[in-house]
C-alpha cells in the first residue's frame, strides 16, 4: 500500500491539532491531512518530531511513511513539540495520548487530563476538543472540567484502528462513532470525515466512550472462545479450522476473530478488557464473561509453553528452542503483551535456550539469541515453534529445516504451516486444535482447504 493509493481531497481551511504522534495520533493526523485539512501533530519527544519531519515513522505501519511524506510536501501536515502553540489556532484538537493500565486495571488518565489542563487557557473560542484515546466512561466530563471553558465543546470519537492496517482502517472504516452533549459539535466532528463512506453513529458522550471498550472486549472474547474450542477439538479428534469455517459461514457469526492461536496480546485487548472490568466494578456491575475471557487468555500462554516442553526429547538438560516470530501478530513490530514474548520468558525460566527470528526485531534481548534469518534460528534446535503468523514462514524450505534441526518437532501455534508438507519433510507437526496425526484423508484436505477458504471469503 502506498500513500497515493488513497484519493487526496482539496484543502478545506480547517485547522486541526493532533496531540500525540503514536500509532493512533500519527495515523489520524496523516489521514485528516489527506482529507484536505491542515494538521499539526505534536509529541513530547523532540527526537521523534525530528524523525517525523524527515518522514521517518518510528514504528511499522504499512503505507504510513508515504502518506506522512506526501502530506508534508503538500504543506498540510507539520510537526511540533509544543502542545500550546499547536492547539492555540486549531478549530479541533484531538487528544491521542496514552492511557496505560494502572495496577488495578483502570486506565491511567494522567496524560489526557494533563494536556487538558495545559491547553485549556489557550484554545480559541468555539474550538472542539476530541478525545480519541481509549478512555473510561465519564472521561469527557473530566476533560471538560479541566478545560474550564464553557465555550469549548468536548466530543468522544473513539478510534478503531488495528495495528498493521491502521491507515486502511482510517480510510475504509466500518463506522465512525461520535459522542457529545452538543449536537452542533458532534456534527462538526462528523464533517471532518466527509468523503469517507461508512455509517456515522452519533450518540451521547458516555455511550461513545463505552462502545470502544465493548467492541474490543467482544473481539477478545471471541478469540478466547475459539481457543477453548480448539482444546476440545484436540481432545475429541476434530479439526478447529473446519469448525471455525463452519461457524463463520453463518452470516449471524461471521469468520473474523475465529482463528485459534497462542492467545491475544498487543496494546489494546489486554488493557481494554481489564479496564472494562474495572469500569463495570466501579458501577457495581460484574462482567463474568469478560473476566473468563481474560483468564482463558492468561492460561493460554502457559499451556503453549507446556506443549512445547513436552515435545523436548528426554536427556536434554538445556534444550534449544527455535522460535519463528516475536511480535504479537504479523504486520507490526509491536511486542506489547505479545504471547511470543511471554512464551520466550517462560521457556528461559524452564532452562531452555531460545533462538528467535522475527523480520522486525534485531535488537538484543537478554538471554535470547536473535537470528538474522529463519533457518539460522533452527540450527541445532530440538523444537521449532511458529509463534507469529508472518506469511514468509509458510513458504519455508522444510527439508532444509529438517536437516539443520537436532529434533523433529514443529509446534505451530498459529496453524500457519501445511501439516502434510511438514510430515513429508520428515518432521512431526503439532498444531492448535488439529489432529496430531495426519491421515490420508487429512493430507487430501490440506491440499484443498486453502483454495476453499479463499473461495468462501
Amino acid at each position: 500500500m502506498r500513500g497515493n493509493d488513497f484519493a487526496q481531497h482539496g484543502a478545506t481551511g480547517i485547522q486541526v491539532c493532533v496531540i500525540g504522534a503514536g500509532y493512533v495520533g500519527l495515523t489520524i493526523a496523516a489521514g485528516l491531512a489527506s482529507l484536505g485539512h491542515t494538521v499539526i501533530c505534536t509529541d513530547t519527544s523532540e527526537s521523534r518530531i525530528r524523525r517525523l519531519r524527515l518522514g521517518r515513522v518510528p514504528f511499522l505501519e504499512e503505507g504510513l511513511p508515504d502518506v506522512v511524506t506526501e502530506m508534508q510536501a503538500m504543506e498540510r501536515l507539520t510537526f511540533s513539540s509544543s502542545n500550546i502553540s499547536a492547539a492555540a489556532d486549531a478549530d479541533f484538537v484531538f487528544l491521542c495520548v496514552p492511557t496505560p493500565p494502572k495496577a488495578g486495571g483502570a486506565a491511567d488518565l494522567r496524560h489526557v487530563l494533563d494536556v487538558a489542563n495545559q491547553i485549556g487557557p489557550f484554545l480559541k473560542p468555539g474550538a472542539v476538543v476530541v478525545t480519541k484515546s481509549t478512555v473510561p466512561v465519564g472521561t469527557g466530563d473530566l476533560v471538560a472540567g479541566r478545560l474550564s471553558r464553557t465555550d469549548i465543546a468536548v466530543v468522544a470519537n473513539p478510534e478503531f484502528l488495528a495495528e498493521g492496517t491502521a491507515l486502511r482502517d482510517f480510510f475504509r472504516p466500518d463506522r465512525i462513532v461520535i459522542g457529545s452533549n452538543s449536537l452542533q459539535a458532534a456534527n462538526a466532528v462528523a464533517s471532518l470525515y466527509s468523503g469517507l463512506e461508512c455509517d456515522v453513529i452519533v450518540t451521547d458522550i458516555r455511550t461513545a466512550e463505552l462502545i470502544k471498550y465493548a467492541s474490543n472486549a467482544y473481539l477478545a472474547t471471541r478469540l478466547s472462545f475459539i481457543n477453548s474450542l480448539a482444546d476440545l477439538c484436540e481432545a475429541a479428534g476434530a479439526d478447529i479450522r473446519d469448525v471455525a469455517r463452519g461457524m463463520g459461514s453463518d452470516r449471524r457469526i461471521g469468520p473474523a476473530f475465529l482463528r485459534p492461536g497462542p492467545g491475544w496480546g498487543g496494546s489494546c485487548f489486554p488493557k481494554d478488557t481489564r479496564a472494562l472490568i474495572r469500569i463495570a466494578a466501579d458501577h457495581g456491575v460484574d462482567l463474568p464473561l469478560v473476566r473468563s475471557a481474560v483468564q482463558i487468555n492468561n492460561d493460554r500462554k502457559s499451556a503453549m509453553v507446556r506443549r512445547i516442553l513436552t515435545e523436548i526429547p528426554d536427556g536434554h538438560p538445556q534444550p534449544t528452542i527455535a522460535m519463528w516470530g516475536l511480535t504479537y501478530k504479523a504486520g507490526t513490530d509491536d511486542l506489547r503483551d505479545s504471547p511470543a514474548v511471554a512464551m520466550v520468558n517462560d521457556l528461559l525460566a524452564a532452562g531452555a535456550a531460545v533462538q528467535v527470528f522475527d523480520p522486525t526485531q534485531h535488537e538484543r534481548i537478554d538471554g535470547v539469541v536473535i537470528c538474522h534469518d529463519m533457518y539460522t534460528a533452527c540450527q541445532g534446535a530440538h523444537v521449532l515453534v511458529v509463534a507469529t503468523e508472518w506469511p514468509q514462514f509458510a513458504d519455508a524450505d522444510l527439508s532444509l529445516v529438517r536437516k539443520i534441526m537436532a529434533g523433529q518437532v514443529v509446534v505451530d501455534t498459529r496453524n500457519l504451516l501445511n501439516a502434510a508438507a511438514v510430515h513429508s519433510a520428515g518432521l512431526r507437526y503439532r498444531g492448535v486444535g488439529v489432529p496430531s496425526k495426519v491421515s490420508d484423508a487429512a493430507r487430501l484436505l490440506e491440499t484443498v482447504r486453502e483454495p476453499l477458504a479463499v473461495m468462501s471469503s
